[in-house]
């Protein structure tokens, strides 16, 4: 640019300024220089104080908030902005495979509200089996909260151990959460008959070790329910189910 102007082949001082905006707009570095442009006359120097300045912030984001200190300290305002994560998560699992939000296939307002309802519902219930099944899964059991809400969180050593392993400690696989609701769904009813025998009784698939442990976690213990007449049908027509007790 400068040898240009010196050789006289920029010599006006709009063409100079639309020449050294095309360079500095390319690179977005303009509050970095100092600049002199005049007819066949070009100058520019680091703005060397100012770029000290932005050092000294680089890789810092600077959070604003119009809550009183009284009510939020400036710790729990960066906690409460890092609580962002969790949402974006949130909406993450509500859009993908696992509920599945959309297409929502409702026209009336009542039933979009209702759909819409039932999917932060099921969140809900997969965010506290996501902490109830933690041993089984790659989720950090030990996360401590940091003294320096500004400092990046650090897993735990289990939790790094899981990541490299893909083992628990007990030796058996770590699963994520969709993979660990696939093994359960392979508990099942089984309706038996025994010869020729008319008569017919339903019976569990005998829970595997991972099953047992996944509703300890819960509390639960997998149970038949009792048979119950289906509303409304015909005489000898019954429904059973599947469910746990408590």
């Amino acid at each position: 640019m400068g040898a240009a102007v010196e050789a006289g082949r920029l010599k006006k001082e709009a063409d100079i300024g639309l020449r050294v905006g095309k360079v500095i707009g390319r690179f977005k570095v303009a509050k970095h220089f100092r600049l002199e442009i005049a007819d066949g006359h070009f100058r520019f120097q680091r703005d060397q104080e100012h770029i000290d300045a932005e050092a000294a912030l680089d890789g810092i984001s600077v959070i604003r908030s119009g809550v009183e200190r009284d009510q939020l300290s400036s710790e729990e305002v960066v906690r409460s902005y890092k609580l962002l994560s969790g949402v974006e998560r949130a909406f993450r699992t509500l859009k993908s495979v696992d509920l599945q939000v959309r297409p929502i296939y409702h026209r009336l307002e009542d039933r979009v509200r209702a759909h819409i309802f039932l999917c932060m519902l099921a969140y809900y219930v997969r965010w506290h089996l996501e902490r109830a099944w933690a041993p089984l899964l790659f989720r950090d059991e030990s996360k401590s909260r940091a003294e320096d809400p500004v400092t990046p969180a650090q897993r735990s050593s289990e939790a790094e151990g899981k990541a490299r392993t893909q083992q628990r400690p007990d030796g058996g696989p770590v699963h994520s959460f969709s993979t660990l609701i696939t093994h359960l769904a392979t508990l099942t009813r089984n309706r038996l008959r025994l010869g020729d025998e008319s008569a017919t009784f339903d019976k569990l698939s005998e829970p595997t070790p991972l099953q047992q442990r996944a509703f300890a976690l819960l509390k639960l213990q997998p149970a038949l329910v009792a048979r119950t007449r289906t509303p409304g049908a015909s005489s000898g027509r019954t429904r059973s189910t599947q469910g746990t007790s408590v």
